[in-house]
């Protein structure tokens, strides 16, 4: 097993426990790109200068704080490693809040957690066990990398997995204000029977969620002109844009996608939308190889 990213001691009031965090992502990407001159295709290399041009090494740069302009006070790593921050070794456990409560804007990243040792084991499968029965995430703070960090610990949905959860989190004075954002746009009356269609459509794509099923389209584009480029092939291109598609009544087309997965159609309430949402303008695409997608809402 590789190195563990932290290691300390989680604290809910007087129990405590010892545990070794993993990181849960890894970087799947197999294409590196370097820079390159164009002129003479050599690689580039970057040096750290000072402001008079004079290459710096690695070992003379410290840390520096401007408290007032061209002034700096400077900080050593090994000043900073001291820093007197509890969180630095322990977790300890504030709050428990319901699982589904925080946002998913305030997530960053996950961290695997076992025990530290066997002799941990017992408290760890408690609070995992209390914490999976009780649909409750702990939150609490951890310093490393250069700042304390708001996470949460938490137990897998997969209750075969013995181990648990930590994700590193926002703070709220991290993250915008949506209104901001959000308070221009049109306040418009929903119409039921439109909304009704909207449900049925969203209904036909429920599924089991299968994350191998969704790759990197991004990354197969890529090698896919490295290798034209290696082959002197013809570079591939994206598609020019499909004609201007057909616009078919959605309620016909939801039938006939009904019949045709051989599932007998909805109630009369769902039907009678069919008017309603042809007028509005709720309507489905038919691209010319007769696949149907939604339309964007007339005005």
């Amino acid at each position: 097993m590789q190195r563990p990213f932290w290691s300390g001691q989680v604290q809910i009031s007087l129990v405590s426990f010892g545990i070794r965090l993993f990181p849960a992502t890894e970087s799947k990407s197999e294409i590196r790109f370097h820079q390159l001159s164009r002129k003479t295709g050599e690689r580039i290399k970057h040096q750290k200068v000072s402001d008079d041009e004079e290459p710096i090494e690695k070992s003379d740069i410290v840390k520096g704080y401007e408290y007032r302009k061209g002034q700096y006070v400077t900080v050593e790593p090994e000043e900073i490693e001291h820093l007197r921050i509890p969180s630095r070794k322990t977790l300890a456990i504030e709050q428990f809040v319901d699982v589904d409560e925080p946002g998913p804007e305030f997530f960053e990243k996950p961290y695997f957690v076992v025990p530290e040792n066997d002799v941990q084991s017992e408290a760890f499968a408690v609070v995992r066990k209390a914490l999976l029965e009780t649909k409750k995430v702990g939150l609490g703070k951890i310093a490393f990398g250069g700042r304390e960090h708001l996470v949460a610990l938490s137990a897998p949905h997969d209750d075969k997995l013995a181990g648990m959860m930590i994700y590193t989190m926002r703070y709220a004075e991290e993250l915008r204000d949506p209104a901001k954002y959000f308070e221009d746009i049109k306040k418009v009356s929903i119409d039921e029977d439109q909304l009704s269609l909207a449900k049925e459509l969203i209904k036909r794509k429920v599924g089991k969620f299968e994350p191998k099923k969704f790759k990197d389209e991004y990354e197969v584009a890529l090698r896919e002109l490295i290798e034209a480029k290696l082959k002197h092939a013809p570079i591939p291109r994206e598609e020019p844009a499909p004609k201007k598609a057909k616009v078919i009544n959605l309620m016909d087309a939801l039938r006939k996608s009904v019949h045709g997965a051989g599932t007998p159609a909805k109630k009369k309430g769902v039907h009678k939308a069919t008017a309603a949402g042809s007028r509005k303008g709720l309507t489905l695409v038919k691209s010319a190889g007769g696949k149907t997608g939604r339309s964007r809402k007339s005005a």
